[in-house]
């Protein structure tokens, strides 16, 4: 296993190698200055060249993303330009709001996908069937932010069952949490369930058609016995697959559902710095979701060798 893991990680520096570069290429390609910004309108050119050299952007953009990423190496963030106050404080003030959001949305999507994929396995209802493939394909279509104020007009102001949007910590008030909780959780794990539940409704059905399937059902084998002792198993080496790729698709979710019911998370950051031009916040924002990301992609890796030993052997 740890071999594995070694071969693995020198392509995740890579990708958050040039991640970096691509990320500070392109903030800098969007139309805006963050010193003309801070100036304000009737700022005059002198002004403005005096922030930009106070900022440094009127150094070559090598020196400056040399620059970026040297204090990224030394875990110095740096000052912000416009909010104001240091990234990794602002960064830390939110992260841990997006960190809830999505481990609760992927708590949802395991606990709404595994009996969605075992329900349209092993029915023997053409229309209980049906359904759940017309549920799995209709939530893939709704837009997130369609699906969140659907939920806010039945959940909140029809039934009054849950609050229509805010936050609260866990470690204050775990009831109340919970419900803050509960319907943007929903709203961001909907999508990424119908496609678990998909894939991994294919994967059973693959494993019901082999070989031993068939031998183990002349044997007297029950058929719930043959389901959850040796179909589920060979099906989930690939649903692990796709759930790490539904994992980066929560994590960039997560910005426009807290968006929608008042999430205070880093995706209200990351709109503030866009909005304002503010360089360090977007940057390492940015790269932040970016790294999130290889990371739960080697995770991925490892729990599939662990799932399928073949793949540690090759």
């Amino acid at each position: 296993m740890r071999t594995f893991l070694l071969k693995r990680l020198p392509s995740g520096l890579l990708v958050l190698l040039l991640a970096s570069f691509l990320v500070f290429l392109i903030l800098r390609l969007i139309p805006g200055d963050p010193a003309t910004t801070l100036a304000g309108p009737d700022a005059t050119p002198a002004t403005v060249d005096a922030i930009r050299a106070q900022l440094g952007l009127n150094q070559p953009l090598f020196s400056q993303y040399a620059h970026w990423l040297g204090h990224l190496l030394t875990g110095d963030l740096g000052p912000s330009y416009a909010i104001g106050g240091q990234v990794s404080d602002l960064i830390g003030n939110g992260l841990a709001a997006t960190v809830q959001l999505t481990l609760g949305a992927l708590l949802l999507v395991v606990l709404l996908a595994l009996p969605l994929a075992v329900l349209g396995t092993t029915t023997r209802h053409r229309a209980v069937a049906a359904t759940v493939q017309a549920v799995t394909t209709a939530v893939l279509a709704v837009p997130p932010f369609v699906t969140g104020l659907l939920l806010v007009l039945l959940f909140a102001v029809t039934l009054g069952l849950l609050p229509a949007g805010g936050h609260e910590s866990l470690l204050d008030a775990p009831d109340l949490a919970v419900q803050y909780l509960l319907m943007p959780a929903l709203c961001l794990a909907l999508p990424s369930a119908a496609v678990l539940a998909h894939y991994l409704k294919n994967g059973i059905d693959r494993a019901l058609g082999e070989d031993y399937v068939r031998t183990a059902t002349a044997l007297g084998v029950s058929r719930r016995r043959i389901l959850w002792q040796h179909a589920l198993p060979n099906a989930l080496p690939p649903a692990v697959t796709v759930l790490g790729l539904q994992i980066g698709q929560l994590i960039a979710g997560a910005v426009l559902v807290e968006r929608i019911f008042a999430w205070p998370g880093l995706g209200q950051l990351i709109e503030q710095g866009v909005l304002r031009r503010d360089y360090p916040v977007v940057q390492d924002l940015l790269l932040l979701v970016v790294a999130a990301y290889v990371t739960v992609q080697l995770l991925t890796d490892l729990a599939y060798a662990w799932l399928d030993p073949r793949v540690r052997w090759e």
